[in-house]
């Protein structure tokens, strides 16, 4: 069973709440155990200490009101601190997954941030994005659940694909350092 580690980022009123979810689940014949952390509107976390987010999450859905444009430059905040070069002892295989979502999508009359925005911030971090409603839209609040879940599976086979066995690196660090095997005598 895979553990998948969600954290929800984004500034106050972006329609969040601050929550602990856990929840087991199927997907593609899989067994999951989904562990959402959604720190949003804690006063403290508003200055981006996001370093125990940042080591514990193994991908982040970036929320911002598509009807204030001060939650949408918080959510670039969030996208580049987590895009940022990695520290050495912060490093990862691979890059973690990020869904960039412009929610309520329902106060299209009063927008601020326009769609092409959010998709051209998502597509310069290497970020999938959306818009939608979670007040009206919960299918498509699970499909991008489901998105972002899809991802960080994607990235777990990356990570095993490019973690050799402690065995097989140990031979061919020896293999480099001291050239191609002897048969012993």
């Amino acid at each position: 069973m895979n553990d998948v580690k969600l954290a929800v980022l984004g500034g106050e009123g972006t329609g969040k709440s601050e929550s602990i979810y856990s929840k087991h689940l199927y997907l593609e014949g899989k067994q999951l155990n989904l562990e959402i952390y959604d720190p949003c509107s804690q006063p403290k976390k508003a200055k981006f200490s996001l370093t125990s987010e940042l080591h514990w999450a193994d991908g982040f859905v970036i929320v911002y009101d598509i009807s204030d444009r001060s939650s949408f430059a918080f959510a670039k905040a969030l996208v580049y601190r987590i895009r940022e070069p990695q520290t050495s002892h912060c490093k990862r295989a691979v890059e973690s997954a990020v869904l960039l979502v412009g929610n309520k999508q329902d106060l299209c009359h009063v927008r601020e941030v326009g769609w092409e925005e959010g998709q051209k911030l998502a597509l310069d971090n290497r970020c999938q994005f959306c818009e939608l409603s979670a007040a009206e839209q919960c299918l498509e609040v699970e499909m991008m659940f489901i998105r972002i879940i899809k991802d960080i599976l994607t990235n777990f086979k990356l990570k095993e694909k490019r973690r050799p066995s402690g065995s097989k690196s140990m031979a061919k660090l020896i293999n480099n350092v001291f050239g191609k095997r002897r048969k012993s005598v």
